[in-house]
């Protein structure tokens, strides 16, 4: 056995590395837990009867009373927390009242459509967004400074729905550049076999075309409006962090050894602010697959917010309780791939 200092650092790495392993896990378990008794919670507090949600107002008590048994809603709570728990681990979602489908398969149909929207908005929120925050941030208290910062106040002051109608309003109703509500032309739908679920990508594959420009045209609108609200924040946050960062002395180091403005701002500042806009990208990832609600219903796309909204205006709470916990299951997904990035990106964390 090796008992030098090497060896024993060694080994006492290994254990560090052990224990934050088992506590990540432990963290994960719990949080999944909570989430489950949140969304059982929800199903059992909320004013809606899942018997009528299942059977509709129109029925005998003699079938009310089979169903009530079916659904073990005679049993106590925690025997039916627990069931819950049980039929969520294999799958089972319960059915939909309002499709007749298992939820399961509504939201593997629903919930690509809402990635897809996500990652636009994301694509446009970065692009535009994180620029602007350092422009902003090289360029403090001048024009474009004052600019970033009042895109920044309309984004979270502006209420996204009023913003798709008028959006829908003056691009589609008179100008005629975007498609209105859906994926695609009615006509499309149908044509393009679902492979990854993302339709743009399927048809790319399939080398249909003009379902593609047709799908292309139809999330333009709801994407750059969804974008819109991130690059509020992310602009903001990002001016935020590369302030704080060109005032260290490095910054002013790096001046007077003579570098170049572009290299003092992208190669120093910029590197050392790339692992906190991970995380702020990541929790506006996660934001957008959750704030999409009111942009899907206002451009009638056929995702996990729309499906959501159905459920809670006919209470159905299998379609509530299956749509707040993929959601949950998203975020914690998305927290433990940054947490990964994040200690990747920044060996200070390792």
């Amino acid at each position: 056995m090796d008992g030098s200092p090497q060896g024993e650092s060694s080994g006492s790495a290994l254990r560090r590395q052990a224990g934050r392993i088992v506590g990540r896990l432990v963290a994960v378990v719990t949080t999944l837990f909570g989430l489950l008794a949140l969304t059982f919670s929800m199903g059992r507090l909320l004013p809606a009867d899942p018997v009528l949600a299942i059977t509709g107002p129109e029925v005998s008590k003699a079938v009310y009373d089979r169903v009530f048994l079916e659904l073990g809603l005679d049993q106590p709570v925690w025997v039916q927390f627990f069931s819950y728990v049980k039929n969520v681990l294999s799958g089972n979602l319960g059915v939909s009242a309002i499709t007749g489908q298992p939820i399961i398969v509504d939201l593997l149909t629903v919930f690509p459509a809402t990635v897809e929207l996500a990652v636009t908005a994301l694509i446009v929120g970065v692009g535009l967004g994180v620029p602007l925050g350092i422009t902003a941030a090289v360029h403090r208290g001048k024009l474009i400074d004052h600019i970033a910062r009042l895109i920044g106040l309309l984004g979270h002051s502006v209420p996204s729905f009023w913003l798709g109608l008028m959006a829908l309003l003056l691009f589609y109703a008179q100008l005629h550049w975007v498609g209105a509500s859906g994926r695609v032309e009615v006509y499309y739908e149908g044509l393009v076999t679902p492979i990854t679920g993302f339709l743009l990508i399927d048809a790319a594959i399939e080398q249909q075309w003009d379902v593609f420009n047709s799908a292309l045209n139809h999330i333009i609108l709801p994407g750059a409006l969804l974008g819109y609200y991130s690059v509020a924040y992310i602009s903001r946050m990002t001016r935020s962090f590369m302030l704080e960062q060109l005032s260290q002395e490095y910054i002013v180091s790096a001046r007077a050894k003579g570098l170049g403005s572009r290299q003092v701002i992208w190669r120093h500042a910029f590197r050392n602010i790339r692992v906190q806009l991970l995380t702020i990208v990541a929790l506006t990832f996660g934001g957008l697959l959750d704030g999409a609600v009111l942009i899907e219903t206002v451009f009638g796309w056929p995702g996990l917010g729309q499906y959501l909204t159905r459920g809670l205006q006919m209470n159905d709470m299998n379609v509530v309780m299956g749509s707040v916990l993929t959601i949950g299951i998203v975020f914690l997904i998305i927290n433990l791939v940054s947490d990964f990035l994040y200690r990747i990106l920044d060996p200070r964390t390792r």
